[in-house]
């Protein structure tokens, strides 16, 4: 039997914080190991119960849920966090994103996706809301370009591994990168998981983020 994914709930009103222990709970292969109602509360929680999802409220006190995922994701490889908020904003996402999260929903979110977004994220891949990526590239578009080289941030990526990575950069899924480019599915996960070793990235976000930020893809390219 597989484990139950281990989810830490970190959000500043008790109310919510009761409705998904209720919702998760009740929901086979998940189990609730934790709440924290402030920033710090979250971060210590995710060192004591090593989680494999902090389900994160972008507004709390003491550290806000930006900063709290940032020192989560600082500390273990092995915690996702999946921001979760009311705010539909782009300095949100570009900022969660930084910060390492692996994925970004809005709290009108149906339970049924919210539950997916939690098995996709504790799976180890990335997750973000309908239209969040094109948002994204405006956000990134808005930015001043890093002081560092394009060529120097992705050297030694393959011609082939940039145009995947471009891909990956606007929302396409591996089945739709390996359509767009005639390839097997396995192959392109292949370069996927290349992208990610060679850019030490933890993972489709992170490849997002890091495609704006060297410059690979513009908002003027969407």
């Amino acid at each position: 039997m597989t484990d139950p994914i281990r989810v830490l709930i970190a959000d500043d009103q008790t109310l919510l914080r009761d409705s998904f222990r209720v919702l998760l709970e009740s929901t086979p292969g998940f189990t609730v190991v934790g709440e924290a109602g402030t920033g710090r509360d979250a971060v210590h929680g995710a060192v004591t119960h090593r989680p494999d999802v902090v389900l994160m409220d972008i507004r709390m006190p003491d550290l806000t849920g930006i900063e709290a995922t940032e020192q989560i994701c600082a500390g273990t490889r092995d915690t996702r966090v999946l921001i979760l908020t009311t705010f539909d904003l782009d300095e949100y996402v570009y900022d969660a994103l930084r910060a390492g999260a692996s994925g970004f929903l809005l709290k009108d979110t149906s339970a049924a996706d919210l539950l997916v977004a939690l098995r996709v994220v504790a799976a180890g891949d990335a997750l973000l809301a309908p239209s969040v990526t094109r948002r994204v590239i405006a956000a990134f578009g808005a930015q001043p370009r890093p002081s560092r080289s394009f060529s120097r941030t992705l050297s030694g990526v393959t011609d082939r591994e940039r145009e995947i990575l471009t891909l990956v950069a606007r929302g396409l899924s591996n089945d739709d990168i390996a359509a767009h480019l005639t390839l097997s599915q396995a192959t392109v996960k292949s370069h996927v998981g290349r992208l990610l070793a060679k850019l030490h990235a933890r993972d489709r976000a992170q490849l997002v983020v890091i495609a704006y930020e060297t410059g690979l893809v513009t908002a003027r390219a969407e």
